[in-house]
């Protein structure tokens, strides 16, 4: 069995990429106890480091901990040793969730997120912009691809991984090495306008489907990638994010569910190469729904209790959690949807 790697993004903010990485690696951990699950988080802001390593003001000392090292136990160290030193190990980097959170699988490890990623950009973007020393020398190449090769190697010597990237919004250049370092791209997408508008963005920034600006468009990242041959993800399945409150809630709310997914047909009806392969021919709208777009539930007090506490809903067995000093209720129904849910995108990754 060979690796696998799944980079979770969306240009736009707030369509729960880190909540949804959370649940779809832990449920994935528990389900394939003979592969190792690597969670690579990618935003400064390291909202899934936090959960994944317990929530709460626990989980962020535990953080400070590893980002605060003189060699930091963060991506951060490791894309800094694997710059300087044209590789890293992944070991070095990485931590044992069960040590820290016990709640989540044997099986599952974190390279945590690091505000210093921000620190990092300028020194990122200037080492791939260097004028190559040979004609073998392809520096934009080797930057943007450190994540792709970290995602080739195992944890375990006998053990295949599978790899999940979290992500910021932003285009920075570590969300380019993210982006990069994932072979499927699972896009959230809200029933909101603004993620109706940020569709087209997501396509432009990565691949360039749009008119090339002719001045700043041989600067984008699509530009070089395309110029210097780099494979990019495909979009393996669209995540409708709180898209099931359409069911029975206002009609406003379901126009712009159905408009979300409207716009990503008209999208791939233009780039169809920019997909994973279907395993049925795409005929219309509803084929594509079929077999793109996944609805996950929303997951309101459990997501709470989830982020606050590092429990995975297999482990949500209780009616009321404490968090902060407030009693939160969480509905065994609600819970068991949002499980369902996960666990049906799972069955397909």
């Amino acid at each position: 069995m060979s690796n696998k790697s799944y980079v979770m993004w969306n240009n736009k903010g707030g369509v729960g990429k880190s909540t949804i990485t959370f649940h779809i690696a832990s449920v994935y951990a528990e389900n394939n106890p003979d592969r190792d699950v690597v969670v690579i988080d990618m935003c400064p802001q390291a909202n899934s480091s936090s959960m994944l390593m317990g929530g709460g003001k626990d989980s962020e000392l535990k953080l400070q901990q590893l980002i605060s090292m003189n060699e930091p136990q963060t991506i951060v160290g490791y894309i800094t040793e694997a710059t300087l030193n044209g590789d890293a190990d992944i070991a070095k980097y990485s931590t044992k969730l069960r040590e820290v959170n016990p709640n989540l699988s044997n099986n599952m490890y974190l390279i945590s997120g690091d505000g210093n990623l921000e620190l990092i950009a300028p020194l990122l973007s200037e080492r791939a912009e260097a004028t190559p020393l040979s004609a073998a020398d392809n520096p934009w190449i080797k930057i943007h691809s450190i994540v792709r090769f970290l995602t080739k190697k195992p944890i375990n010597s006998e053990r295949p991984c599978t790899f999940f990237i979290d992500t910021n919004p932003s285009f920075s250049i570590y969300t380019q090495l993210a982006i990069v370092g994932g072979e499927k791209l699972l896009v959230p997408i809200n029933a909101d306008d603004s993620s109706i508008f940020a569709i087209t963005g997501l396509f432009n920034l990565i691949w360039g489907t749009a008119i090339i600006h002719p001045v700043y468009g041989k600067y984008t990242f699509a530009s070089k990638a395309k110029s210097h041959g780099l494979v990019l993800p495909k979009i393996s399945f669209l995540l409708g994010n709180r898209f099931t409150q359409k069911k029975g809630a206002a009609h406003a709310f379901k126009a712009l569910s159905n408009e979300a997914i409207d716009k990503m047909y008209s999208e791939y009806k233009k780039n169809p190469d920019k997909f994973e392969d279907p395993v049925e021919h795409i005929n219309n709208l509803q084929d594509f729904e079929s077999a793109y777009s996944i609805e996950l539930r929303d997951f309101n007090s459990a997501g709470v209790v989830a982020a606050n506490q590092g429990l995975p809903l297999s482990k949500m067995d209780k009616h009321t959690y404490e968090v902060y000093g407030e009693r939160i209720q969480v509905a065994k129904e609600q819970r068991e949807k949002c499980r369902e849910a996960i666990e049906l995108l799972v069955t397909k990754l």
